[in-house]
């Protein structure tokens, strides 16, 4: 089972231990070489420039580890697509799915008991770690939305309250390219493609068929029960966050807000502020999160951010109590508070726009990078 250390050398020691080389030939597989590092690049304790301006420093060429850093694109792909459509992700983005029967969630996939060994296994790792391997959420958005004919949007949530690395825009659209609703056609993964990418030696299950087959089928039994109560009564899930009382000392030193997609210990490290975690009770009232979730955000910024105090409330509230602060906060969709100085995230290339598909985007970042290693080379 993955552990996910809250320490920041530990962080810096998990980039220092990727092998793009081996992450490229394996990454699909379930035991594949993959990097663990989105947690950490999706709280913003690091970014996918930081990550590649790493491996850079170890000797890594662009060429050997494309695969690894067109994955960092992807990531940064995906913030872009939520600055740019904004709410809009919430819904069908560029088609409406096809062929929706159910509203809800599969009380099979709750409670990991599909029947489809592998996806089974994942789903309780999710809720024992905060875990899931990309290529095993593919699989299950592919039973939820298109074997049992569930909208995208509740499962969406489900998953993403589960994950550490909760990035609304990737989860989200993420689930909607696998149901048709964010790309030209449905992903479909049947028995055999599961089998070989997850070492698993399972057959007769009701994915045991042809992928010509398997649009052509009725809802398996075992996805019938479908229901909209997503989560189980140990899972803790973070709904409501009670209000802070400030019990600390008031100054009118600059206020620097940290937030669960703000954790970046370097950040304005040499500004004398108040640093604050700020808990929005707002965010989590549309962003439905695990505490385990959540215990891991406060621990990522405790355990690096120094003098960090942990504000549950809005952000109007907080600033009441800084009237005559300066406030700083870093640029993100889903926390867009009117500070004084507005500070820009580092992206893998910064002089990439919003294009509409990824390989547009990619070829425009690639292209970037490849400048970049020729004025200095």
């Amino acid at each position: 089972m993955p552990v996910f250390s809250p320490k920041y050398q530990d962080i810096i020691a998990q980039i220092d231990a990727v092998d793009p080389i081996a992450y490229a030939k394996s990454r699909n597989y379930s035991n594949g070489a993959v990097s663990r590092l989105a947690p950490y690049i999706s709280r913003g304790v690091i970014s996918t420039r930081f990550v590649y301006e790493r491996l850079l420093k170890r000797g890594f060429k662009l060429y050997q580890m494309e695969k690894f850093v067109q994955e960092l694109a992807w990531r940064d792909f995906w913030q872009k697509q939520w600055q740019h459509h904004g709410e809009a992700i919430n819904q069908d983005l560029k088609h409406t799915q096809q062929n929706v029967s159910q509203h809800g969630l599969p009380k099979a996939i709750i409670e990991g008991n599909t029947g489809i060994q592998a996806v089974d296994t994942a789903i309780k790792e999710l809720y024992q770690t905060g875990y899931m391997h990309n290529h095993l959420r593919m699989y299950v958005a592919s039973m939820v939305c298109n074997v049992a004919q569930c909208h995208w949007r509740i499962p969406a949530q489900w998953m993403f309250a589960h994950l550490l690395d909760g990035d609304w825009a990737s989860n989200a659209l993420c689930w909607q390219w696998v149901a048709g609703a964010n790309a030209n056609k449905k992903y479909w993964a049947n028995q055999d493609n599961i089998n070989h990418f997850c070492h698993t030696d399972q057959w007769g299950t009701f994915l045991d068929i042809s992928y010509e087959d398997l649009p052509n089928q009725p809802v398996p039994e075992a996805l019938t029960h479908v229901t909209t109560e997503l989560f189980l009564e140990e899972d803790g899930v973070v709904h409501k966050i009670e209000p802070s009382v400030i019990e600390w000392s008031i100054n009118t030193d600059p206020v620097c807000i940290y937030t669960p997609y703000n954790l970046d210990p370097l950040w304005r490290k040499d500004l004398s502020a108040n640093r604050i975690l700020l808990l929005d009770p707002s965010y989590f009232d549309q962003y439905p999160t695990s505490k385990r979730a959540l215990a891991f955000i406060e621990s990522l910024a405790l355990e690096n951010i120094g003098d960090l105090k942990v504000f549950n409330g809005s952000f109007e509230s907080l600033k009441k109590h800084y009237a005559s602060s300066v406030f700083y906060a870093k640029e993100h969709p889903a926390l867009n508070y009117p500070v004084d100085v507005l500070d820009q995230r580092d992206w893998l290339s910064v002089e990439t726009l919003f294009k509409p598909s990824f390989f547009p985007y990619w070829k425009s970042c690639s292209k970037t990078l490849k400048q970049e290693l020729s004025k200095v080379n």
